[in-house]
């Protein structure tokens, strides 16, 4: 059986909730997986979206802990966020799908991997801007504990951006189909 975190499961050091997120079960529109691969950005974070402030395009990111922050990354993919404390979020980089494997595909046109990388894995779940700002207790992606996932998990330097890079704040399930080998 699987039971949504407690809304304080998200209220707390981010890098703590972007290790927990590990093994942690997403699942919606007929399909799921297991999260595998995470990113932590902090409000002090110069790679942060809230490094700035509160904007129009960051407005989940203030909101409500337990919602999803999603936005469209170099006008192409779309990348789904867990939201923390306020200014804080966990960018999921991948999943082991687990369920609906032949609607992913569908969705990704045959295209593999299906959920390694966030622009993957939010197509391969049909994640939209509309998602942006939606619950992960009561929304159509929701968020489940499951049995604790067996492995170790890898602590790396995020990717994909320009500042802060070297922080090792990229969590990834060893063994599992990350989006890219952590070093380790």
């Amino acid at each position: 059986m699987t039971v949504a975190p407690p809304s304080d499961f998200y209220l707390r050091d981010v890098l703590s909730l972007a290790r927990d997120l590990i093994g942690v079960r997403l699942e919606g529109r007929g399909a799921s997986g297991v999260i595998v691969e995470t990113e932590a950005y902090r409000a002090d974070d110069p790679a942060s979206h809230s490094f700035n402030g509160l904007t129009p395009r960051n407005r989940s990111m203030f909101g409500p802990a337990g919602r999803a922050y999603v936005y469209r990354a170099y006008g192409v993919h779309l990348c789904l966020n867990v939201v923390g404390r306020p200014g804080e979020a966990v960018l999921i980089r991948a999943l082991a799908p687990v369920e609906g494997l032949d609607l992913m595909a569908k969705r990704r046109s045959g295209r593999l991997p299906l959920c390694a990388g966030p622009g993957r894995l939010c197509e391969s779940l049909g994640v939209s801007l509309d998602d942006d700002g939606t619950d992960f207790a009561t929304g159509p992606l929701r968020l489940c504990l499951t049995e604790k996932t067996t492995g170790a998990v890898l602590c790396g330097p995020r990717i994909g951006i320009s500042r802060a890079k070297e922080l090792p704040w990229r969590f990834g399930l060893a063994g599992a189909p990350l989006s890219r080998k952590i070093p380790g």
